[in-house]
């Protein structure tokens, strides 16, 4: 397998996760929002990085990983909240709660690398 693949497939997990949290979230007025807005963003992240794997371009790659990048650290925070908010029974949102944090630093270095051989082409070649 790939390493493409196995993020692409670590990224559609979290998504599917983060939809299981967002179906599991009670009728309520603050965590409806809630449960909108992390709908929107984790199914985001999956969307960019998706896109991102066919680039145009260099740079196409750099701006789709770097939507893809705040999407997840949106991602981040409205688990934080519905954690804060004690939701869900936490054992639920723990190994989800960690997993932005590791696909942020997968998505900086790769948003970092690309936009360091853009500035710098020449002594980046093969």
């Amino acid at each position: 397998m790939n390493k493409n693949f196995d993020l692409e497939e670590r990224v559609a997990s979290f998504a599917a996760r983060a939809i299981t949290v967002c179906e599991a979230l009670p009728s309520k007025t603050g965590s409806a929002h809630l449960r909108d807005q992390l709908f929107r963003s984790a199914t985001s992240v999956a969307a960019n990085y998706a896109e991102a794997s066919v680039p145009e371009s260099r740079k196409d790659f750099a701006h789709k990983m770097g939507i893809a990048l705040k999407e997840l650290v949106e991602s981040r925070m409205w688990l934080r909240i519905i954690a804060m908010k004690a939701y869900l029974d936490p054992n639920t949102l723990q190994s989800l709660l960690t997993e932005p944090d590791e696909l942020v630093r997968i998505f900086q270095a790769s948003v970092s690398t690309t936009r360091q051989r853009l500035a710098n082409p020449e002594s980046h070649e093969s």
